[in-house]
């Protein structure tokens, strides 16, 4: 009996796959965005026990083109422009399929070499493409939630006479409160990285933006003063370049300024947004940045690369790694000079995220890159202004990427209109060609549109837009008649 399935089954398959991955990105765009289907029917096709005996591997495949591939949410869909619209693309597809062939764990440079310093070195080339000072240096976690968290807990383990690494915070009355400051519209993940290094939400300061969404820098210190007089001790600040409902950049010169003069650890999340620093014209909304202790952008959300690939770049790494390092016996090496990615955070098994990167860096080239950004923001910038021109609609949040926040103002109140857009939101959905989203700004409910999948053109852009004029029509006639 094979060990393993056969090599000449697993190379039929192989193929096979490469088919069926080249014609579900070809013909994507022929699903609706939103897959057909109720909850618990995908369950339902599924049998309740595995199986006794070993399947074929065609007889396997058949079962996904024919209840998993129809029944996802197609992200890589051209009209998918909810949350942050992202691509799985050609380059990092195979990346990833190769990242599972090889099967390698780098927790150590010796688990393997190649991916430690391949690692090291993308993200190296990312610092330089988003135009970062040489002292920053970069590992890649999965998400955007982990780097936040860890780069919380490296700020509190930056109160060195605390020393909770060693002794906790439990019991301890000894040890004041530590505040971590974000605006009003940064993303919940900050808020779970509090809870979960065991600060307490009660020390989350959540600061007041202004009329367009950006961290109120004048509340902010008069929070952290506040704060001190009352003997809690500022730990963090997290500045948000590019938040999560309206893409607004907080103030991080101002705000880096404070952290320096008050010893506090200014953490950015720049998830989204930071992508769109690798194109000259832009990097200027991220002044200041360049003087934060840790910095995190997710290339699986707009440089095209394969969820999950979040990159967090340290001023001071060994900050991190005395954080988190814990070597026991049997992992112990004599290499000298290298990196154990092991060490950079909680996790011991590291998938080789860096080889779907670094292919798709190579297969697009910066300037590649830096062409389809500036393509997605000036898609968003004319759909804007094409909103503006409608009296029965506003867009009600600066446009500085590729995200549109835009209401229906049709209704007699504010209420109303948000029961309209509601409506209008689910109309729009259930047709299938275009997928989008919902926020809540100064307390109204907001439709959001964001574009950023390689294949969505101008044309996919004003169809959404007349898919959503003509959703309106019928829900006007259906409840303002």
């Amino acid at each position: 009996m094979s060990r393993d399935v056969s090599d000449p089954e697993l190379r039929a398959a192989l193929h096979r796959v490469a088919d069926m991955v080249a014609d579900y990105l070809q013909d994507v765009g022929q699903y609706p965005v939103l897959p057909k289907v109720q909850p618990g029917e995908v369950a339902s096709m599924l049998p309740g026990i595995a199986p006794r005996q070993g399947e074929s591997l065609d007889r396997i495949l058949d079962d996904y083109a024919r209840i998993i591939e129809p029944n996802v949410t197609h992200w890589n869909h051209p009209g998918f422009l909810g949350y942050f619209s992202i691509t799985g693309s050609g380059p990092g597809i195979l990346g990833e399929a190769l990242s599972a062939a090889l099967n390698v764990n780098a927790m150590l440079w010796r688990t393997s070499p190649a991916a430690t310093e391949l690692e090291e070195r993308v993200c190296d080339w990312l610092r330089q493409m988003l135009g970062l000072p040489e002292i920053f240096r970069g590992h890649i976690n999965d998400t955007a939630s982990v780097s936040t968290m860890l780069a919380l807990a490296a700020a509190r383990h930056a109160q060195p006479d605390l020393d909770i690494r060693e002794l906790g915070l439990a019991g301890r009355p000894e040890i004041p409160e530590l505040v971590v400051y974000i605006s009003d519209q940064a993303h919940s993940s900050c808020d779970k990285a509090v809870m979960t290094l065991g600060l307490g939400l009660r020390q989350v300061r959540r600061i007041v933006s202004d009329e367009q969404f950006r961290m109120r820098f004048d509340a902010l210190a008069e929070a952290v003063e506040a704060d001190r007089r009352a003997g809690r001790r500022p730990m963090a600040v997290v500045a948000t370049a590019g938040t999560t409902s309206t893409t607004s950049v907080d103030p991080m010169d101002r705000i880096a300024g404070l952290c320096q003069r008050e010893g506090i650890w200014l953490h950015v999340d720049a998830a989204y947004a930071g992508s769109a620093a690798i194109c000259p014209e832009l990097r200027g909304q991220f002044s200041g940045w360049e003087r934060a202790d840790s910095i995190v952008f997710n290339p699986h959300k707009w440089l095209f690369t394969p969820i999950d690939c979040s990159v967090l770049l340290m001023r001071d790494v060994e900050t991190l790694r005395s954080a988190f390092s814990l070597v026991p016996d049997y992992l112990k090496t004599d290499e000298e000079g290298v990196t154990n990615l092991m060490d950079l955070g909680v996790q011991l098994g590291r998938r080789f995220r860096s080889l779907k990167l670094w292919m798709v860096i190579r297969a697009f080239g910066v300037e590649g890159l830096q062409d389809r950004i500036r393509e997605h923001c000036r898609m968003a910038r004319d759909l804007a202004s094409l909103i503006d021109q409608d009296p029965e609609f506003a867009v009600v949040a600066p446009v500085p990427f590729s995200v549109v926040c835009f209401r229906w103002i049709a209704g007699d109140s504010p209420e109303q209109q948000d029961s309209l857009n509601e409506a209008l939101l689910n109309e729009v959905n259930s047709q299938g060609p275009v997928f989008v989203t919902s926020t809540v700004l100064k307390g109204r409910y907001t439709l959001h549109l964001a574009i950023g999948n390689l294949k969505t053109t101008e044309q996919h852009v004003q169809d959404a837009w007349q898919i959503i004029r003509a959703a309106a029509d019928r829900v006007s006639a259906a409840q303002l008649r």
